[in-house]
């Protein structure tokens, strides 16, 4: 019996580079089935696990969701036994500086407007690490390496300015000064960021995303999408019987989940 045709999931936001980038595809892969198209993340990700394609193109800017963002929720959701994670390709209008950090990583990326030939090397590197082409390469380490590799292109740019020594958080009419040593962890809830302290909750409207290139990554750990937690802060972490981390705290009794992504930060336990 012949295997089935390998196929891919094409994340793109404007019709007429979906259609170039399939174009292209048809050219140099032809094996390749394009199994779906859609234009955004949050899509993206609900067809990625519908369909379980074997190749992701996901464009880095996209409405709602970027594509870095999709497919680090893709990988918290994907199940942990089945198929593999699909192989990752970034479509990016990124200026060559930019591209430095894809540069460092193995998770590979095409530039707008796609080329035949970047596009063709990058279709040999995918064809390489399919499971039908390396079958003796185990599932599990292709997904933990993949997830290293997200988590290291989702950390924020280091800040030209000092990290943050204070919150300002509104309370009715008042401004509270809250130490950030005295912040255990931030949650993103909403539209708002929680923040957490040993005896107090307060609201910042600060995304947590402008918020963590602010604050010192030697103390403060991603641990989730919408979770920064305060490294001395740990208790302990523990470990189910599926794998699934999680964190107590010193101070509170609130138990924090570890996505899936931000695991690798405590893989020698």
């Amino acid at each position: 019996m012949n295997p089935a045709p390998p196929t891919a999931l094409i994340a793109e936001d404007e019709p007429l580079l979906a259609l170039a980038l399939q174009a292209e595809l048809a050219t140099v892969w032809p094996a390749l089935q394009i199994c779906a198209t859609v234009g955004d993340g949050a899509s993206a990700v609900t067809q990625a696990l519908t369909l379980q394609p074997d190749v992701l193109f996901f464009d880095i800017r996209m409405p709602g969701q970027s594509g870095l963002d999709a497919a680090a929720e893709l990988a918290e959701a994907w199940p942990a036994t089945g198929r593999p994670f699909p192989a990752l390709v970034f479509v990016t209008a990124y200026d060559q500086h930019a591209l430095e950090a894809f540069d460092a990583q193995a998770v590979d990326y095409v530039l707008k407007p796609v080329q035949t030939a970047r596009l063709a090397r990058t279709v040999e590197k995918i064809q390489r690490s399919l499971p039908a082409a390396n079958a003796a390469a185990p599932a599990r380490h292709g997904m933990d390496h993949t997830l290293e590799q997200l988590r290291q292109l989702l950390l924020p740019a280091a800040p030209a300015q000092a990290h943050l020594r204070h919150i300002q958080a509104s309370v009715g009419h008042q401004i509270h000064l809250v130490p950030v040593q005295e912040v255990l962890y931030f949650e993103a809830a909403d539209k708002y960021v929680r923040v957490i302290t040993a005896s107090h909750e307060y609201l910042i409207r600060t995304p947590l995303k402008d918020l963590l290139p602010q604050l010192d990554p030697s103390q403060f750990w991603q641990v989730h999408r919408g979770t920064v937690v305060r490294a001395d802060a740990i208790e302990r972490v523990l470990r189910d019987e599926a794998g699934k981390l999680t964190l107590a705290l010193r101070g509170r009794a609130a138990v924090l989940g570890v996505g899936r992504v931000y695991g690798g930060l405590f893989k020698g336990m």
